[in-house]
């Protein structure tokens, strides 16, 4: 039987451990950090924004504001630079809140296209990595992120690419919308 919420933060709680992220390469900060005391689990999930599609802000949203759109799926950069070269977001068209709530025509659209965007990222230039992240924990409208890790810059490998993303500097609004072009180029093309 599976453990409960309540059994698992009782047995995590208890035993909280601090992983050496301090002698990584990648960790983006010196020195040993201590872990939070957990919280006990809530008596339920609080709503994410757009819940069930209500006050949804990307069903919302002018296809205008979007890089691209499609019959099923719109692409937008973040509003401003941040530190990583190119940040981008692909959404449903129609209000969805899980992976598997997709119909699997679908499904099977969006396996090609994170495909697609991915390549045309890499095309930009100087492009090392492109991190394809689904957290969804703040808004319940289905949506990808697309990090692009800079070429050449190994501390930025892997899932602390987006805490260095807060960490650096944000990319010279220049650079960043010409980022922004060279990636529609390559993905137009």
């Amino acid at each position: 039987m599976p453990e409960t919420a309540e059994e698992l933060y009782a047995r995590a709680a208890a035993s909280l451990r601090s992983p050496p992220v301090h002698e990584w390469e990648t960790f983006p900060f010196r020195g040993k950090l201590e872990p939070r005391t957990l919280e006990p689990p809530l008596a339920a999930e609080a709503p994410r924004q757009g819940a069930g599609g209500l006050n949804c802000s990307s069903c919302a949203r002018a296809d205008e504001s979007y890089l691209w759109t499609d019959a099923h799926w719109r692409l937008t950069a973040l509003d401003e630079p941040s530190g990583l070269p190119l940040i981008l977001l692909l959404e449903s068209r129609e209000h969805f809140a899980e992976p598997g709530d997709l119909p699997d025509e679908l499904a099977r659209e969006l396996g090609m296209l994170l495909a697609r965007i991915e390549r045309a990222i890499r095309a930009v230039g100087e492009i090392g990595r492109v991190h394809v992240c689904r957290w969804g924990d703040g808004a319940e409208h289905l949506h990808w992120w697309f990090l692009a890790r800079p070429l050449r810059m190994p501390q930025l490998l892997g899932s602390f690419a987006a805490i260095w993303d807060d960490v650096l500097p944000p990319t010279p609004r220049a650079v960043w919308e010409d980022n922004q072009r060279r990636f529609l180029a390559a993905f137009l093309a």
